[in-house]
């Protein structure tokens, strides 16, 4: 038994939920066009690795305050059926499923926030998630970040924070991402493994050795 950790944006789907929210939002008039451009320069900052992680949420999180919970669980409801489903892989599924086989826990890590990806976790039927986490007031978002934000050195102190709170070690650890942003975490582990990564990511992954798959193909 042992730890399995799994990235989600472009690691167990294929695509990005947090950038795929902004462009539900746009497509529902919920924002607008230059809502649309900033949210695709982001995504390229992203990419790149590059991105101010405090200046994206501050913007990408500031439209969840506008609306009440309930209108919110509507909105992301008709937001995984047009959106999420569709990036489902079946080999992705096949990888959990390998690792429950083995008696292994599993745990997401994201930077995307949890009001996006709780959802979409517990329909992979894992329980364990840790991703950025949203102010809220009385119910509802305040538009602002709760804590440390689950990006680059941030998730290795969020790990290490959970590790301690649930008795849990690295021993047999294992962690699949896609992106330069995670290598902190993949240097960390004792099983990093590289999926359908990104190109900076795929010349550290050769140069080191590590496993380099695809979920896609």
């Amino acid at each position: 038994m042992g730890l399995a950790i799994f990235d989600l944006d472009n690691t167990l789907l294929a695509g990005d939920s947090d950038h795929a929210w902004g462009e539900f939002m746009a497509e529902k008039g919920l924002v607008d066009a230059q809502y649309k451009r900033q949210n695709d320069r982001f995504l390229e900052d992203y990419s790149a690795g590059r991105l101010d992680v405090l200046s994206y949420l501050e913007f990408s999180i500031e439209p969840l305050s506008r609306y009440a919970p309930e209108e919110l669980a509507r909105l992301h409801a008709e937001f995984m059926e047009m959106k999420i489903k569709p990036m489902f892989l079946d080999r992705a599924e096949a990888l959990l499923e390998a690792h429950r086989r083995r008696g292994d826990r599993l745990l997401v890590m994201t930077s995307t926030n949890r009001f996006i990806t709780e959802p979409i976790v517990r329909s992979f039927g894992i329980q364990d998630l840790m991703a950025t986490e949203l102010e809220t007031r009385n119910g509802r978002f305040t538009g602002r970040v709760r804590g440390e934000p689950c990006f680059q050195d941030g998730k290795v102190k969020r790990l290490r924070a959970w590790l301690d709170r649930h008795g849990e070690t690295l021993s047999k650890s294992c962690f699949y991402s896609d992106s330069i942003n995670d290598l902190p975490l993949l240097e960390w582990v004792e099983h990093p493994v590289a999926v359908d990564p990104d190109a900076a990511l795929r010349k550290i992954a050769e140069t080191r050795n590590w496993p380099v798959i695809s979920l896609r193909v």
